[in-house]
């Protein structure tokens, strides 16, 4: 599913707000303060932070939270806590005040724990009885909505970091000795280069234009990369030119996600740079936030001064929306972006 097939979820009561917040993060959340965006009855933006620790000032979570949503064309929001009412309450009060101050409508605060959901805003006992109101996620049309769609609900965000760690059953040793037949061949590549190929690259170059070109034929055959591929792609890839044409042919298509997943959880450490920022641009391209965001925390653990890494991160952060770059990547056309960001050399 690309990232403009996203279906839009439609929700008519608390309860299918609810029911779309997993698959809007991508994972079922705990101990979290969820912001759901909405422009009439649609819902535009979900943006999800830790509850804060019993003691810490809940504003911090707060005024991130009330800066991202002033830059999504929303019209009105929805406050989310999930967990305990003595960390709840705060941050969600401090989260309302945050997004009030922007001039954006808070329809609905809630606090949800157990299967039950708490209104803060409605103190009616037959609408909002003292012991909470009972719902069933799996009952509501926007659940089968996003299910029939494909998307997925994962149970915790541990499920999702998992899916840019290596496998249960993952080789280390069989990628190490596939990364040094990757060196050896990419100095023979370099020995047999004519001088003029070796001063602009543009050996090297060429060598990764065809991997990543293999790598994107594989996959929309269905047909996984082996180790020895997985190992020269990567290694590649270290190289910006070939780094950066990849990017430009990497969008939000379920193709380039599950491509650079399975890369990204066989590659040597030293090597995820690359492959965790194409999986988070894609990720965040196709609407998939919370997957971008885990991918970027690899990346950024094992190398923290990766410059394209950064930027995205910053893009999240920010909550900048993928819309922002629709048209982009142009593949062939030369484009203010792509000249940008090769002058600062990410």
């Amino acid at each position: 599913m690309t990232a403009p097939d996203r279906p839009r979820l439609t929700v008519r009561s608390p309860a299918d707000l609810l029911a779309a917040v997993p698959y809007l993060l991508g994972f079922h959340p705990a101990d979290s303060v969820v912001v759901v965006a909405t422009r009439g009855r649609r819902i535009v933006f979900a943006a999800r932070a830790d509850l804060p620790a019993r003691g810490a000032d809940p504003r911090l979570p707060a005024r991130h939270l009330g800066e991202v949503l002033t830059r999504q064309d929303a019209e009105t929001a929805a406050v989310l806590g999930y967990g305990a009412a003595d960390r709840v309450t705060p941050a969600v009060d401090a989260v309302r005040d945050a997004l009030t101050a922007t001039g954006l409508a808070v329809l609905d605060a809630l606090r949800v724990t157990d299967g039950r959901y708490w209104s803060y805003l409605c103190d009616g006992a037959d609408c909002c009885p003292p012991d909470g109101t009972p719902y069933d996620p799996g009952a509501s049309q926007v659940a089968a909505a996003a299910v029939f769609a494909g998307q997925v609900a994962l149970p915790d965000r541990a499920a999702l970091t998992a899916r840019v760690t290596p496998a249960d059953g993952h080789d280390a040793a069989a990628m190490r000795r596939a990364g040094v037949r990757a060196e050896r061949r990419l100095l023979t590549l370099l020995e047999q280069a004519p001088a003029a190929d070796l001063l602009d690259g543009r050996a090297v170059r060429a060598a990764g234009v065809d991997a990543v070109r293999a790598a994107l034929r594989r996959q929309r055959r269905g047909e996984r990369l082996t180790d020895d591929e997985v190992a020269w792609l990567t290694l590649l890839l270290t190289h910006l030119p070939v780094r950066d044409h990849a990017w430009e042919r990497t969008d939000g298509r379920d193709e380039d996600i599950a491509l650079w997943s399975d890369v990204l959880r066989r590659a040597e450490e030293e090597l995820i740079g690359a492959p965790a920022s194409l999986l988070a641009f894609a990720a965040w391209r196709a609407g998939q936030g919370a997957l971008a965001a885990v991918a970027l925390e690899r990346a950024l653990a094992a190398h923290p001064d990766y410059t394209l890494a950064q930027l995205l991160d910053d893009l999240l952060r920010r909550g900048v929306p993928p819309s922002d770059l629709d048209g982009w990547p142009a593949v062939g056309e030369p484009s203010r972006v792509v000249r940008r960001r090769r002058r600062r050399k990410i």
